[in-house]
């Protein structure tokens, strides 16, 4: 029997997620049913036998509580000074988050895990804290009860009647390493209560009769010892799974959680949370908008809290747009393959929903293979995360309302002027009309309002008898109900129909500026540029302020870019853009982080990690308190981090590319220069040692015929370190012009001149017509220009093939044209041939296809080149007809040329001897 062969990328993956554990700081939380059962006390005396094998311990808050054993137990470590905030004229204790950071101990002690910290801390939350440390590398020690469990929350207080504010999500347990249970049968901690253990005498009998009594204690003891057993299932399923051992569990595939009011929101979400940690699966909640709803600034900020509360859990949020809720639940559900649906209780009620139907109902009728269930909520609204209650507080617009009187008043106007015109059908449709014009204009509740005033109106007016709500004909009351149902239906419709209006402009404005940012950023590979375009596209899109940090080479952030923000603002936000980048996560105003800053910062995250930090400052209202708004930023924040990565890899591309042509160039430099070199060298120093040799003395004539080759080779050996260094000032940009006006054929009899001797074996034609205009050019770069032009053209010629040098006016310029009827340029070399190094070479044997190099440095045209263009001008190489090649310059005109008399023209014809 064979053994099955373990997956190499599984136990690959295996090691990388047991390295990445060890390597992280480690949390461990002593965990308790209730105050009292000694979780402190237990965390010192660990801390304890830490610190004698000699780790670093630090205590950071320890709560004694008046307890004498604490306290002794806390003697002999070393203690960080607390920091204090001013709160309403009160000085308030609190964790030095910064201090311990600098300290940054081995192991620090942190009491109370559920604290909430005072205004103005960094934090609102103690276990936000403690994330922080963790993320530094500090291992931390923490207590907690049961009670402060989020998921647990509800059933404590079910339990216990006390509603607990200060929680901890589960993500904050789920990312402990090591839960101990601190447990205490209840009758030992109810004397430790009575002993005055727990809480002051004072205050004893009040906790007996309320939160400690003995049904309640065993209850917490059951949570809490439920709550540990669930770790540890989790622990020997991470283990089973790490192991590659049979019978793992799988996760029990996904399930949706549909929210609808804010009141029941946080009871369904801590029940959905249970029930995924019981089916060991992923969950979503999701949220479904009304089309074009629109929500007043409490609600909004309300629907962000929940959604917060949501992810703080480790839920995925989602939130869906559609009239009918149950639809928009069962598609989602179907797309994502999930097999369960959770939604609250029915609300609406029963004769309500007989007649128009639930969402409950829906769900079971067309839900087909979904799994529904029923989730009861309990009336609860989540604490604000960092508005003050007062930016909650709803507004009632009562200017809606008194439009709606208005318009009523103005269709009993009407109906009265034509009374005697119109049939009572007619005089009704005046009133529905005025009720479509509210609807249109206002809210729901003046739509309302005008509906039930025009059915009162029209009967007081114009139904007999008159000035009076009495009905003197039944049939009246048929009419009545009509014309309410037909208003309300109306206004419901005119309202439904505007409110999808807004709520596609809405979608509209957000797709077309994620669009525009997208176009803008597509084709931007300049940071600045990717800069300037995303800010101005924000802007107009999003309003306020924005600003862009991203780091020096040092890794502090320094403002890249800014619009609409104050410099004052920039460098008060900085620390806290800095804390976004070290932790990669969004603080600010309207975060729970750093809540008290002006700016909401969000970070830049991409593929390789944070870029940046972009930074939004609101005008004067609430920044990002929409979902909506939050995510749009967030959107565009990935947007902008994926199109400023893009930028610094095409940055890191191009010096790359740079690198690797400097490379190339200086090998090709050393391979060509060396060879170039070695040989007028060898020649100079062979030539040389002859010379000098006293055994063997030469005969005048061999010795003249030796110096002459000393003093050719080193021409040679001199053309070539001229090459060089006139390639390196081309290169560099450090070639300077001195242009001033001279006749073209003074400078091509300078550079025949200096090739006088070389030229004797060769019929050379000059043709430069009279009357040639003056050139605007540095005398000496363009002489050699013309020098290394003629000498290209001898050593890749035979000899006694002619070379001619023609030069003509034209309308825009001056054309210089050196020609030759040698071999010419292969097929495809007319531009490689001005590149750096870059030598041509003749074939020798055609059999064999063995190929030469005519012997020079490759730097000659090139070094023309860079002349030419340095001048306004261009050059190119192309095929004669008859055979051979032709290079021609062409000198745009600088100017007028000054007039001066001309001499008769040279004749070049013959080289001057």
């Amino acid at each position: 029997m064979s053994a099955q062969r373990p997956d190499p990328d599984a136990l690959l993956s295996r090691l990388r997620v047991s390295e990445a554990l060890q390597s992280r700081a480690r949390l461990k939380i002593f965990f308790g049913a209730a105050a009292g059962v000694g979780k402190t006390y237990a965390m010192l005396v660990e801390g304890r036998e830490r610190a004698a094998a000699g780790v670093n311990v630090m205590v950071g808050v320890i709560e004694t509580h008046g307890r004498a054993e604490t306290a002794a137990m806390q003697r002999g470590f070393e203690v960080l000074p607390p920091a204090t905030r001013e709160h309403r004229g009160v000085a308030l204790a609190e964790f030095d988050l910064d201090a311990a950071l600098l300290r940054r101990p081995a192991l620090i002690l942190l009491d109370e895990l559920a604290h909430t910290n005072a205004p103005g801390s960094r934090h609102i939350k103690r276990w936000q804290d403690v994330e922080e440390l963790l993320a530094a590398g500090i291992d931390v020690y923490s207590t907690l009860n049961v009670q402060h469990v989020e998921s647990l929350n509800d059933l404590v207080a079910r339990i216990t009647g006390v509603r607990v504010r200060e929680t901890v999500p589960d993500s904050i347990l789920d990312r402990a390493d090591e839960i101990e249970i601190v447990d205490l049968p209840p009758d030992d901690l109810l004397q430790r209560l009575r002993e005055g253990k727990v809480y002051p005498r004072e205050h004893v009998e009040r906790a007996l009769e309320g939160f400690f009594r003995k049904g309640n204690l065993i209850a917490l003891r059951e949570l809490a010892l439920r709550r540990t057993a669930d770790r540890v299932d989790a622990q020997m399923e991470s283990y089973r799974a790490s192991e590659g051992l049979a019978g793992a569990w799988t996760l029990g595939g996904r399930i949706l959680l549909g929210i609808g009011s804010v009141e029941h929101g946080p009871a369904l979400i801590r029940a959905g949370r249970r029930m995924a940690d019981s089916l060991k699966a992923e969950w979503i909640v999701a949220h479904v908008e009304s089309p074009g709803r629109i929500h007043s600034e409490a609600e909004r900020a309300h629907l962000a809290d929940v959604l917060a509360f949501a992810e703080e859990l480790g839920a995925e949020t989602v939130v869906l747009t559609g009239a009918r809720p149950a639809d928009e639940l069962l598609a989602l559900a179907r797309e994502r393959h999930i097999a369960r649906v959770l939604v609250g209780k029915p609300t609406r009620p029963r004769l309500i929903a007989s007649v128009f139907g639930s969402i409950v109902d829906t769900l079971i009728r067309d839900g087909g293979a979904v799994d529904v269930h029923i989730l009861q909520g309990e009336g609860e609204k989540p604490a604000p995360r960092t508005a003050s209650p007062e930016a909650h507080a709803p507004s009632v617009h009562w200017r809606g309302y008194g439009n709606a009187l208005l318009v009523v008043g103005l269709c009993t106007f009407a109906d009265a002027l034509l009374q005697k015109h119109l049939d009572q059908p007619n005089l009704i449709m005046i009133y529905l009309l005025g009720v479509m014009t509210i609807a249109v204009r206002e809210s729901r509740g003046p739509a309302v309002l005008t509906s039930l005033l025009s059915v009162a109106a029209f009967d007081y007016f114009f139904v007999p008898p008159f000035f009076t709500f009495a009905v003197s004909d039944t049939q009246y009351v048929l009419t009545f109900g009509v014309m309410l149902t037909s208003a309300l239906l109306l206004s419901g419709l005119a309202l439904e129909l505007r409110q999808q209006t807004v709520s596609a402009r809405a979608r509209e404005r957000r797709s077309t500026a994620l669009h525009r940012l997208s176009s803008e950023l597509a084709g931007l590979r300049n940071r600045r540029d990717v800069l300037q375009a995303a800010l101005q596209t924000l802007r107009q899109s999003s309003g306020g302020g924005f600003a862009v940090y991203l780091p020096d080479a040092d890794g502090r952030l320094a403002v890249a870019e800014r619009t609409g923000t104050p410099a004052a603002d920039l460098e008060h936000e900085r620390g806290v853009a800095q804390w976004v980048m070290l932790n990669q996560r969004a603080a600010g105003r309207g975060m729970s982080t750093l809540p008290a800053a002006s700016a909401t910062c969000l970070p830049l995250l991409g593929a390789r990690g944070p870029v940046g930090v972009l930074a939004h400052w609101a005008d004067g209202v609430p920044a990002a308190t929409s979902v909506e708004e939050l995510r749009l930023l967030e959107t565009f924040a990935n947007q902008l981090a994926l199109a400023l990565e893009r930028a610094g890899l095409a940055e890191e591309a191009e010096a790359a590319r740079l690198q690797i042509e400097s490379d190339r160039v200086r090998s090709t430099l050393l391979a060509s220069v060396s060879h170039d070199l070695r040989t007028p060298l060898a020649g100079i120093t062979g030539a040389a040692t002859s010379l000098l040799d006293p055994a063997h003395p030469l005969p005048e004539g061999v010795r003249a015929e030796l110096l002459r080759s000393i003093a050719d080779e080193a021409q040679r050996l001199h053309r070539l370190v001229a090459d060089l260094l006139d390639m390196t000032r081309v290169e560099s940009g450090a070639l300077q012009l001195r242009r001033d006006w001279h006749p073209l054929d003074e400078l091509v009899g300078a550079a025949l001149a200096r090739l006088r001797d070389r030229l004797k074996a060769r019929p050379l034609r000059v043709d430069l017509p009279q009357g040639l205009t003056l050139v605007h050019v540095d005398d000496v770069l363009f002489e050699q220009a013309l020098f290394n032009l003629l000498d290209n053209a001898l050593k890749h010629t035979p000899e006694g093939t002619p070379i001619d040098v023609i030069a003509l006016s034209q309308a825009q310029g001056v054309t210089i044209e050196i020609a030759d009827r040698g071999p010419g340029l292969p097929p495809g070399e007319e531009l490689r041939v001005f590149e750096k190094f870059h030598r041509v070479e003749r074939p020798l044997d055609a059999a064999n296809g063995a190929t030469a190099r005519v012997p020079g440095s490759g730097l000659g045209l090139a070094i023309v080149r860079g002349i030419v263009e340095a001048h306004g001008g261009s050059i190119t190489a192309s095929p004669r007809a008859d055979g051979g090649e032709r290079f021609v310059m062409h000198l745009p005109f600088a100017g007028p040329a000054p007039v001066i008399e001309q001499d008769e023209p040279e004749d070049h014809s013959e080289v001057p001897s």
